[in-house]
């Protein structure tokens, strides 16, 4: 494995034939099986598991005690916080065998899913949308939806640099505290950034923070 592309702890599995992007780190007592996807710049924490059918975009952030199971699909840029949980079959019985039923769950681009927050498979959690720790997600999440609770509620919307969104003004518009970026409700429940595609990547400026949450609400 000397032409490998990637960092895998001495004491991490890496099967053969899982497929890892450049660069992607993997820390210690993880497995990644045989058949998994993952992309470029991704980090898994300690204790981490991903199943052979699941596809990891780039610049993944999985934190510590994630296991990441058959039918999830997890698009560019997404953080799982520490012991998040995914789920693949609604209703599990250990005497009814469901192997080739497993639901698909789908993580958009830029979605944060906080520490020990559960998401029941079978669903889809928008772009950038963000599920606060300990909530239960059941149902699909909009594009920049900030989730909290059990079962989880929406609390409003959360910009892409991770800030809530306050109160519109005249015309309708939320400005992020941290980027600048102007965001708008285009129809009831789509929330769109007025200076920034959903797909682009964020400028080099606006990638590194430099204060913390609570300084930004001050």
């Amino acid at each position: 494995m000397a032409d490998k592309n990637y960092f895998a702890h001495e004491s991490a599995y890496v099967d053969e034939g899982a497929v890892l992007g450049d660069g992607t780190k993997i820390w210690h007592f993880s497995h990644i099986l045989s058949g998994a996807r993952i992309g470029n710049r991704c980090v898994f924490g300690q204790n981490c598991s991903v199943a052979g059918s699941v596809v990891v975009g780039n610049n993944v952030k999985v934190q510590n005690n994630v296991s990441i199971y058959d039918g999830t699909v997890i698009e560019d840029d997404v953080f799982l916080g520490p012991s998040c949980v995914l789920t693949n079959v609604t209703n599990p019985r250990s005497q009814v065998n469901r192997h080739s039923l497993y639901e698909k769950t789908i993580l958009r681009r830029g979605a944060t899913v906080g520490a020990n927050a559960t998401i029941v498979c079978g669903i889809e959690i928008g772009r950038y949308a963000f599920v606060a720790a300990g909530a239960v997600v059941a149902k699909n999440v909009p594009d920049y939806a900030l989730m909290m609770g059990c079962p989880a509620r929406q609390h409003g919307w959360m910009s892409r640099h991770g800030h809530r969104l306050g109160e519109p003004d005249a015309e309708g518009v939320m400005t992020c505290p941290e980027s600048g970026f102007r965001y708008q409700e285009v129809e009831p429940g789509v929330l769109r950034c007025l200076d920034l595609d959903e797909e682009s990547p964020l400028p080099e400026e606006l990638a590194m923070g430099e204060k913390t949450y609570d300084e930004y609400k001050k």
